[in-house]
This record gives C-alpha cells, structure tokens and sequence, in this order.
C-alpha cells in the first residue's frame, strides 16, 4: 500500500457508517449492508482498514468489509455447517475426533470474516467462558485419557488475556496424556500489536505448542504482521497457516504461490487450504472443488514442496475433515498408472 501520510484509524470500525466514513464501505449500499451487520457481526481493526484503504474492492477488503449478498441464502447452507453443536461434550468442548479436541474458551474475533462458518454464533454479545466453565471444560479432557491434542479455537483465542492462556497452557502440561496444544489464531495478522510479550510467555510453554495462523491473502501479511510472527518464531514457537479457498480473492494459481511462498518466507509452514464451509450468506465466495483440485494441479511440480498444504474439506453435518485434491494414481490388478506434475501418464508395476 502506498504512503498516503495519514495514520489511519486508531480504534476497531464496528458500525456501517464507520466503515463508510473510512471510504471502504458503498455509502449507496448503506442500507442493505446495516441489514448485514444486524445479522453477521462486523468488526476491521486499523491493521486491516490500513491495508485496504487503497484497494476497497481487493482480496482483502473483500474478506472483511460486509457485503449485500451475506442476505442471500443458498441450498445447503446453514448455521452450523460443520456440526460443531453435535459434538459439544461439554460447554465448550467440542469433541469430534478419538484423540483431539476444540476447546473454544471465547467467542468474539478481533476482525469478522465475511465467509465464516461460525458467523452464526459469535459476535459481540457472546461470552468467554466463565472460570466454573473452564474448569469444567479443563476437567473434562483430564478424565479423557484419549486426547492427545488440545485446539484453542473460538472466535480468537488470543484474545483471551495471556493470564487465562497460562493457565490452560499450564493445566494441559499437567495432563500426561495431552501431548500438544494448537492455537489457531488471525491476531498476528489482523493485530499484531497484540502479540507482545505478555503473549509470548503465554504461549511459550513447555508441553508442545502451535500456532496456526489464517490467512488468505499475500497482502494480508503486513512488515507489522511479519514482525509480530518473527516475535513468535523467534520463540521457538512452530508456526502454521490455514487458508480458506475464496472466489476473487485467491482462486488463482499465482496468487496462491505468492501467498505461500511469503508464508514459507516468513518461517509459517502452509497447513490447511481450506474448501469453503457451507456457511449462510457465503455462496459468492464458493469456488467449485473442480476448480480447486485444477489449482493445486497446477501448483504440484512447479512450487516447491514446503508451500503445499492440503486442500480440504469439512464434510457438512459433522462427519469430519477429508484431502480432497487431485489424484494422480489409479491402481488395480497388480499394475498401476501415475500421473506425472505435466500431466503425462506412466505405468509402473505394484
């Protein structure tokens, strides 16, 4: 983004006439984009307005500023488009897989993504857990000898203040059967300030932890957010990516290798590429699994192997997370046929 002297925000944009005052909402499409935000939480911080004050209509802007189409409500969308009530153990907990869990302690974000799967349910009005709750939710994977791995999801974990992150950190490391315990975060990126070294400590436990990071977008990853991730690496911290496969914004071969690549620049290992959740009022972001499994295509042999991450998908309704890119070998009767990188096929005996 270009220098244009002016600081930007100091504070959140959380209303319509915020973001139109910015000049990164339509004023002309006030109305329709207050019905919006009645139904989906807004909320960009001055990180994220800064970054698409020149560009309103970019990959970015397009993945936080509200948009008329969030009212329309396509078959097979809905609330909880990966089952997470199904699962629910306790409030809280959301245990889904033999050996692993969610624990979403909050349910606010620092920004709103317009495609979120959980737009649903989290928003100003919702509630941290409470300390009782915590403690519940604490106990419930202490008596579950079965988790090995623990998900700080939410909203935003970091959120949370480093105290309260400590003391999930420090019970975990207590628990001989939890192994590991994954945060998965946008604060890096959308607030880096927020990564300080309160937060540092925080995280910097002894028990395993990783911190996966969404991001969509090369332009997302800001000198602040580098600086913020170079803080954590820096630490000793293992950093992961998960992104989420958006029409116009990063549906696109070239725009994908650029943002991974800048991922495995800045020490951020790509995880998860994400198919998008049948979440409601997101169907203009839906890019097609065809067309997803033509871009990691395109992607294999040409970028280096660490900027591959799995293309994915949540099955609607609970039924969990499966790879779903190209295939490239078809076996049977003792033989098999391979596909090669440039599309040529080979045979090879099994």
């Amino acid at each position: 983004m270009k220098d244009t002297g002016n600081p930007g925000p100091a504070r959140t944009a959380r209303t319509i006439d915020q973001l139109v005052d910015l000049g990164v909402a339509d004023a002309g499409a006030r109305q329709a984009l207050e019905a919006v935000a009645e139904k989906f939480a807004v909320a960009i911080t001055p990180t994220v307005i800064q970054t698409i004050a020149d560009d309103s209509d970019g990959p970015v802007a397009r993945q936080f500023v509200p948009d008329a189409r969030e009212l329309e409500i396509a078959p097979g969308e809905r609330d909880d488009p990966i089952g997470d009530a199904a699962h629910e153990a306790v409030k809280g907990i959301v245990h889904r897989y033999p050996d692993r869990v969610l624990l979403n302690a909050v349910r606010v974000c620092a920004v709103y993504c317009r495609y979120c799967f959980r737009r649903a349910d989290i928003g100003p009005g919702t509630k941290a857990l409470s300390e009782a709750e915590l403690d519940a939710a604490l106990d419930y994977i202490r008596v579950h000898d079965e988790i090995w791995e623990v998900i700080l999801s939410g909203g935003d974990p970091l959120l949370l203040k480093p105290a309260t992150i400590t003391r999930i950190a420090r019970a975990l490391g207590e628990m001989a059967h939890v192994g590991t315990m994954r945060v998965h975060t946008r604060l890096p990126i959308v607030a880096p300030e927020r990564i300080d070294e309160a937060m540092i400590r925080a995280l910097s436990v002894k028990r395993p932890t990783y911190v996966v990071l969404h991001v969509n977008h090369a332009d997302e990853i800001t000198a602040e957010a580098e600086a913020a991730c170079s803080q954590l690496a820096d630490a000793g911290i293992p950093l992961l990516s998960q992104s989420v496969l958006l029409r116009s914004v990063n549906d696109d071969a070239a725009v994908l290798t650029r943002l991974f690549r800048k991922l495995i620049e800045n020490r951020i290992k790509p995880y998860y590429l994400h198919h998008l959740d049948q979440a409601k009022g997101t169907s203009h972001f839906r890019v097609p699994i065809a067309e997803g499994r033509e871009l990691m295509r395109q992607m294999r042999g040409n970028v280096s192997g660490l900027c591959q991450p799995t293309y994915v998908l949540d099955i609607p309704g609970g039924h969990g997370k499966v790879p779903i890119g190209p295939d490239y070998l078809e076996a049977g009767d003792g033989q098999c046929s391979v596909t090669d990188p440039t599309g040529c096929r080979h045979r090879l005996d099994e």
